[in-house]
């Protein structure tokens, strides 16, 4: 989690961080958990791209994790792209899929084909 306020001075704890992470789950991504950050503004998107940075050059990426809307608008303002983790969907809720037999559609045999 990345707890905010954040500052420049946090930059080389949580860089080495990300890359020990990286190094030790060798999965290449580092999940950041942004939703303590507060109020975004150009601190928190000059620390996110130097983790960014840190990762890529050791083989990873960031992934954010629970972005306020106006971070991640203030991110693409500013020419930076982050993947956001999607929370799991659990496949076949029964809102969500149609009953059994699904829907059908009747042809009538002189409708020309689309």
């Amino acid at each position: 989690m990345l707890p905010g306020p954040v500052t420049r001075d946090e930059v080389p704890r949580l860089s080495a961080g990300v890359r020990a992470r990286l190094q030790a789950t060798g999965a290449g991504v580092v999940v950041c958990d942004v939703t303590g950050v507060g109020p975004p503004g150009l601190a928190a998107v000059d620390v996110l791209a130097r983790l960014q940075l840190a990762a890529r050059r050791a083989g990873g990426r960031i992934v954010l994790r629970g972005p306020d809307p106006a971070l991640s608008a203030l991110l693409v303002l500013v020419g930076l792209s982050f993947e956001v983790e999607r929370p799991f969907e659990v496949e076949g809720q029964p809102e969500e899929r149609e009953p059994p037999g699904g829907v059908e559609e009747a042809v009538e045999a002189d409708e020309p084909p689309l």
